[in-house]
């Protein structure tokens, strides 16, 4: 009897010892797969920031339905708008392409959270895609600037939050973005414009009307203070005070311009001061060659041209076009 206890005992050290040892390799396997797992998950979050796919659908243009309901609810969502509405092919048109950034601009600002995870990442690929542009035709740099600058304000307040579940993704992926977007702000500012080995007739060479003429025709401020410091005779003739007395008339409404009223040293309305005060505290008059379209007959929404299953009689009559701010209040529902 005590050889059998021995021999017992003996059977169950041995039991004991093989089992610790099997939990401590069951233990050792979950740490080292959860490591995998994590280490695979941060390369997969690194990857997907990296990715140039864009995601295209067939048709290019979406159903807008106001009302919420299962089978709708995909489509009537602002991430689902702009992941079908083909915005990479419309910054290469130059009538759209201030549209776009415009749009990107008022979705920088607010929107981003209300992206999904793949519509934010188209937002990034569009938006890589307009720098690379600006950087090659060297055209739009100062909007694009302005772009970049609102973006990253935005990403600085939201990653804070991040672990309030404002963004969609890994931190590491946001932050990886950050850094994108410093950088293209780099290469921005390191531009160097040359000036054209052009021999023939310049801006300066036209009469002051036809100067005058085409000066009327820029709707930025910004521009016209840009231009004047080409030369000295462009700098009297953006000083015109008809010139800024047309801007503040053409973006400001009478009322507007009447409470913000300034007078020059002669006793004059200083129609420049006038225009960047008005500019501070109201919105200017947006234009663009080309905008997205909203059909009031069957809800569609789609860009100018393009064909869309509409019932109506006559559907160019049933369209209306849509401001990017336009845009953006058609998905708050």
């Amino acid at each position: 009897m005590q050889s059998f206890s021995r021999r017992g005992f003996k059977i169950l050290s041995l039991w004991f010892t093989y089992c610790n040892k099997e939990v401590y390799d069951k233990e050792n396997l979950f740490n080292s797969l959860n490591y995998d797992v994590a280490a695979k998950k941060r390369k997969k979050d690194m990857l997907n920031s990296k990715t140039k796919t864009q995601y295209f659908h067939q048709e290019k243009w979406i159903y807008v339905h106001k009302g919420s309901t299962k089978e709708r609810h995909g489509y009537c969502t602002l991430g689902e708008a702009f992941n079908r509405l083909d915005f990479s092919t419309a910054i290469l048109d130059s009538r759209r392409f201030n549209y776009v950034v415009r749009l990107l601009e008022l979705i920088a600002k607010s929107q981003l959270t209300s992206l999904s995870g793949i519509a934010q990442k188209n937002f990034m690929n569009i938006l890589e895609k307009v720098v690379l542009k600006v950087l090659e035709d060297q055209q739009n740099i100062r909007l694009i600037r302005e772009l970049l600058q609102t973006l990253y304000t935005s990403l600085c307040t939201l990653v804070q939050r991040v672990g309030k579940s404002v963004l969609v993704g890994n931190i590491n992926m946001w932050v990886y973005r950050m850094e994108t977007i410093l950088h293209w702000q780099q290469q921005l500012n390191n531009i160097q414009i040359t000036r054209p080995a052009f021999k023939g007739l310049t801006f300066t060479d036209l009469p002051l009307c036809l100067q005058l003429n085409i000066m009327q025709r820029l709707s930025d401020g910004r521009d016209l203070v840009s231009l004047g410091q080409v030369a000295p005779d462009l700098h009297v003739l953006s000083e015109d005070r008809l010139l800024w007395k047309k801007l503040c008339q053409y973006h400001f409404s009478e009322r507007q311009i009447r409470k913000r009223l300034i007078l020059s040293d002669k006793g004059q309305l200083d129609w420049k001061k006038m225009y960047f005060k008005l500019v501070r505290c109201y919105p200017r008059k947006e234009q663009y060659g080309d905008t997205l379209q909203l059909c009031r007959h069957c809800h569609i929404l789609s860009w100018k041209g393009t064909d869309h299953p509409c019932t109506a009689n006559n559907p160019e009559s049933c369209s209306v076009s849509l401001s990017p701010q336009d845009f953006i209040n058609l998905f708050k529902f």
